[in-house]
């Protein structure tokens, strides 16, 4: 009898030109319809029309906005790339390599929870405050600290960009535009939302510490273990890196972690000071990084440039789906889709009372968070929605925001156009399905500990000032 082959995903490539194509249709079964927009230019969240005729985007129109597409996210996809080659400086001066090897030498006896805490703390303030697809460069670092403790690719993700994600999302530092198109002081209200992220923080880290708890216990409960993945066969590796050793940290060494994580703390502040150039400045620092660690990590000129050549060239394919993420987007905005999307999913809110209008912003701004990955594009439409919504229901400005802001968090973990998150799944060579069927029902958890929040704060009538 013929053995029945086992299902697997598609690669990465096709899943992402399928969504393309599937983007395509959707253009041509969903009504067209455009916002107005003022003598500004600006979209007036009140006032929509149907085209009354479909404006739809073939295949073929769809691989004709490839170079738009991939000019569009060129940005983006250069930091990803020069942050990448940049870690890859890092981890072969052996400097990360060696501080796990010490760390879990040194925490052996304590278990790995404390390790895994600290790194996905580590990862959600470097979310919170400085967050950008750039940290999706750090997922090696995870896949390593992963393999040192005999846990799956899963687990590499979970206190990476799983991690960086939930600081990304309720760090107090990420919603200063929305609050601007508000009318509301930018940062105010920093201490609740800070306690608001930490308190996510928690349960992210719990639900990891669980899932890996799991695997302990059974291998056969990881989701990786049908692609392959065992605990024991990590210590199988040809290169031999993920073999606890009993190591000494050089002061070189040190040094080559603290200019390592002290270019994060730069780029966050620069952020957080008004900086208007992050993206280039990230670029400067990071290559003023990869020299420094290169001189301080003992590497000739040559190795120096032959280690950021292969880091680079690592990223490419990282870089080109992320590109393919914004090709989507654009499918969907010339299609004229993407505003009728959102007219339908916000028409609700009108009708609903005070003491559950801002959940209902929650779930509806949960819905159409991974159709829109762009924070920028979905505060200019969403934030005219907002406002006279917020307004008509005697919501404070900064309660509509943090209900804004708890809608746009968790869905980016399940966001197929987000490049950073399909990103990071390729590079973890995770498929993206495993990954949706591990963070699905945390996604879940998140949205309802979320409207308990926002429920929360409108009836105990917050104001939003700390």
């Amino acid at each position: 009898m013929k053995e029945k082959k086992a299902f697997k995903m598609p690669h990465l490539l096709w899943i992402m030109f399928g969504i393309i194509l599937l983007s395509c249709l959707a253009t041509y079964l969903i009504p067209a319809g455009q916002f107005m927009t003022n003598a500004a230019g600006e979209i007036v969240g009140t006032d929509f029309e149907y085209l009354g005729h479909q404006t739809p985007v073939s295949p073929w129109d769809a691989l004709m906005l490839m170079k738009t597409g991939l000019n569009g996210a060129a940005t983006i996809m250069f930091v990803v790339m020069v942050s990448g080659a940049t870690i890859n400086v890092v981890l072969e001066t052996g400097a990360m390599d060696d501080l796990m090897n010490w760390a879990v030498y040194k925490l052996k006896d304590k278990g790995s929870s404390l390790l895994i805490a600290l790194m996905m703390i580590l990862m959600a303030y470097l979310g919170g405050f400085g967050g950008t697809d750039a940290l999706i460069a750090v997922v090696p670092i995870g896949i390593l600290f992963s393999k040192k403790l005999k846990l799956d690719p899963i687990v590499a993700l979970g206190v990476t960009t799983f991690a960086a994600l939930v600081g990304f999302g309720t760090g107090p530092a990420q919603q200063a535009t929305t609050q601007m198109l508000m009318g509301v002081t930018p940062y105010s209200a920093f201490f609740t939302r800070l306690v608001i992220m930490n308190f996510f923080l928690a349960v992210a880290i719990f639900m990891v510490l669980a899932y890996v708890k799991k695997i302990r216990k059974n291998p056969e409960a990881s989701l990786m273990y049908s692609e392959g993945w065992r605990p024991d066969a990590v210590l199988e590796d040809a290169d031999e890196s993920s073999v606890l050793k009993k190591v000494e940290m050089s002061w070189r060494k040190f040094a080559v972690i603290i200019i390592f994580l002290l270019q994060y703390l730069i780029i966050a502040l620069y952020s957080l000071l008004g900086g208007s150039e992050t993206f280039d400045f990230m670029i400067a620092v990071m290559i003023v990084t990869m020299i420094l660690v290169g001189i301080v990590g003992g590497m000739s000129a040559d190795e120096l440039g032959q280690s950021f050549a292969r880091g680079l060239a690592s990223m490419a394919f990282v870089a080109f789906v992320i590109g393919m993420a914004k090709v989507i987007s654009l499918v969907l905005g010339n299609g004229n889709v993407i505003h009728t999307i959102v007219y339908v999913l916000t028409l609700p809110l009108l009708a609903l009372p005070k003491s559950v209008s801002s959940i209902g912003l929650t779930i509806i701004v949960s819905i159409i968070n991974p159709l829109i990955p762009s924070a920028t594009s979905k505060a200019a439409i969403l934030v005219p929605i907002m406002k006279p919504v917020a307004e008509a229901l005697g919501l404070q400005p900064n309660l509509a925001v943090v209900a804004y802001q708890m809608g746009d968090s968790f869905t980016n973990l399940l966001s197929p156009l987000l490049g950073w998150m399909v990103g990071s799944c390729a590079m973890a060579n995770v498929p993206f399905a495993k990954w949706y069927k591990w963070v699905f029902p945390k996604v879940l958890t998140f949205i309802f500990l979320a409207c308990v929040i926002v429920l929360l704060l409108t009836v105990t009538g917050w104001s939003g000032v700390i």
